[in-house]
């Protein structure tokens, strides 16, 4: 035997081979995660991809309304303020953000229900969910967000302008964190605000000649926003009261009760007043500020005539909500179009 065979005998004696029960752990465990991966990666059923419409809440636009409406005023007042700024350019530019609107509220609504799944099977009104009825299973419906946000992300590359990426990107975390407000804090609908038109400062960013952003004049559409949301949300939540009141759920429904009529019609007063400063601080003048005067006529005569304890009545209350911002973005418009045809500086392209 030659000197130099006495490491591979030495290593032949001593070392293990893998135990038979070891090898097959492994194996199973192995199955197991390609098994998972291949049910999670499979081809939707019919009902799941009706799941996945409902999770997005396809059937119902009022989220992509109160996404892109602020994101639209902030156009059409860029519009006005820029003399060489075309009307097809703004178009152009509203339209854009119809595909990436409906995408964040689909994303919003998604992780919504994904994050409270426990809760909605204990509610009467979101019982019948898409995650509570067991038509998705969990992780389908997470696999089905994650798919959403690897198409979202480039697609927001892809047409938002950097500015206007950086300022979705400030309120990206409220995507999480708004979901969990309800078992820590009666006033969700404040983030929910902060985080569904941010589009006011992104709109105007997107379409801006010189890179600046009147924030001036934004700021208060943007708080205007903000009250705006916290009205229609507040009596919305009232819908929900008493299951909120047995599963220990914090809203500000619960938090203002009977008060919630009269507290709601100051912030609804105070969303008109700084709509209307921010507007007369871009130079918008009677048409706009008639049509400020009648989304107010609208808004107080269904708030007023509200029953916080009926929820058909605050449904009816929180349906009408996309009329509101509608009547705000005619006025702009209007006023708009009327301005740069005085002015002779209207141009189509």
């Amino acid at each position: 035997m030659h000197l130099f065979d006495w490491p591979f005998i030495l290593c032949r004696f001593t070392s293990t081979p893998p135990h038979p029960s070891t090898m097959q752990k492994a194996s199973t465990r192995f199955i197991s995660l390609l098994s998972t991966c291949v049910s999670l990666l499979a081809l939707p059923t019919p009902t799941e991809i009706q799941a996945c419409w409902e999770l997005c809440r396809l059937h119902s636009n009022i989220g992509f309304w109160v996404v892109w409406l602020p994101t639209a005023w902030s156009i059409t007042m860029a519009f006005r303020a820029q003399p060489d700024l075309t009307l097809a350019e703004a178009v152009v530019c509203a339209m854009t953000y119809v595909p990436l609107c409906f995408g964040v509220k689909s994303l919003i609504m998604t992780i919504d229900d994904l994050l409270d799944y426990d809760i909605d099977g204990l509610v009467e009104r979101t019982k019948g969910r898409a995650l509570p009825r067991g038509a998705i299973s969990l992780p389908r419906a997470w696999t089905f967000f994650v798919i959403q946000v690897i198409i979202g992300i480039p697609l927001a590359l892809l047409t938002l302008s950097r500015t206007a990426l950086l300022i979705s990107m400030a309120v990206w975390p409220l995507y999480i964190i708004y979901p969990t407000c309800k078992r820590w804090t009666y006033f969700a609908p404040i983030p929910l605000g902060f985080m569904f038109t941010v589009g006011v400062f992104m709109g105007w960013s997107d379409v801006s000649l010189d890179g600046t952003i009147p924030w001036h004049i934004l700021v208060p559409i943007y708080f205007s926003t903000i009250l705006w949301t916290f009205t229609y949300e507040t009596v919305y939540q009232h819908q929900d009261k008493m299951d909120d009141i047995n599963l220990g759920i914090y809203s500000a429904a619960l938090f203002l009760l009977q008060r919630t009529v009269p507290v709601c019609a100051a912030t609804a007063v105070g969303f008109f007043l700084l709509l209307a400063y921010g507007g007369v601080m871009n130079g918008h003048g009677i048409t706009f500020l008639a049509s400020v005067v009648v989304a107010a006529v609208d808004l107080f005569s269904g708030l007023l005539g509200t029953n916080v304890d009926n929820p058909a009545e605050c449904k009816k209350f929180f349906l009408a909500t996309p009329r509101i911002g509608q009547w705000v973005l005619g006025g702009l418009v209007a006023d708009s179009l009327l301005h740069r045809f005085l002015e002779g500086t209207f141009k189509i392209y």
